[in-house]
């Protein structure tokens, strides 16, 4: 059974090629560079499994990463042997052996974290729930909100159209209910045919996610909870992820005092590793997994 690991990044060739080589030959790597970053494609795609593509300028919180998300899905379907496809980030790193994902996971169930909108876990920031994402046209992908100039704007036009009251339908004609969670998966293959089949027929839907803050984040749980394959699907995307503690960032770089409770978790891939405060921790989980 071939399993398919699909990436998106924009730095840090090293932890990409990190993932690469502790999950070996019986993955698929479909990664997708965002096409502003300096990323050294030579040192990544050296392998027949690795597959790179550098379609689209990804802004942080923009539709062009639902874009290269599509993108990599389309093409990892394609190839007949993936049977299971796993979506990370190139600073994820796998929390499993090799042996536990090919033939302990039960690859019969769609791993998604999700929750209907309007959902109390969205209601910070102005966000009303989640609902403000798609009332609101929000310009991630025009305005880079990383920097202070580009969030300043993109705060400026979203405000100016609450006080002005203009809203964007939000598409219960498209989607029965709406549901969001995090952006990262393990979904079978029939399942992200769905997905995939949905958009081909239902262009508006995904035409609908623009200017949609994070649409990433709502498209592929509103597509799936809505459909036959909500009851195969765990409501736990088996991600290890510190929301709490903010070293660094906000989820938190891991460190060595995440190993233990990692390592009793039932989840798959951690994230967020740096090159260097991760290193220690992404070794004992590399010494460890190995000899298991």
């Amino acid at each position: 059974m071939q399993q398919a690991i699909l990436i998106t990044a924009y730095k840090n060739e090293k932890q990409i090629l990190d993932i690469i080589n502790y999950l070996g030959e019986d993955f698929e790597f479909y990664i997708h560079i965002d096409k502003k970053s300096l990323i050294n494609l030579s040192e990544i795609g050296v392998s027949d499994n690795v597959h790179i593509f550098k379609e689209y300028i990804v802004n942080w919180g923009s539709f062009n990463h639902l874009k290269a998300i599509l993108l990599l899905a389309n093409k990892a379907i394609e190839d007949k042997r993936n049977v299971f496809f796993h979506l990370i980030t190139g600073q994820d790193f796998p929390t499993k052996t090799r042996r536990y994902l090919m033939n302990e996971l039960d690859t019969t169930k769609n791993y998604l974290e999700y929750f209907e909108i309007p959902a109390a876990c969205w209601s910070g920031n102005g966000e009303n729930g989640g609902t403000n994402r798609l009332e609101y046209y929000q310009p991630y992908e025009i305005f880079d909100c990383k920097s202070f100039i580009g969030n300043l704007l993109i705060r400026i036009l979203v405000k100016t159209q609450k006080i002005v009251n203009i809203k964007r339908k939000v598409p219960y004609n498209i989607f029965h209910k709406l549901y969001g969670g995090s952006t990262y998966w393990s979904l079978t293959r029939d399942s992200l045919q769905y997905v995939l089949e949905f958009t081909d027929k239902n262009r508006k839907a995904l035409e609908r996610m623009r200017f949609t803050y994070c649409s990433e984040e709502i498209y592929f749980q509103s597509i799936l909870l809505n459909s036959q394959y909500a009851k195969n699907t765990v409501n736990d995307n088996l991600r290890y992820v510190d929301w709490i503690t903010g070293r660094g960032g906000n989820p938190a770089f891991l460190d060595m005092t995440d190993y233990e409770k990692i390592k009793d978790s039932n989840k798959l891939f951690a994230r967020k590793f740096h090159e260097k405060d991760s290193e220690e921790l992404r070794k004992k989980l590399i010494d460890t997994n190995v000899k298991n």
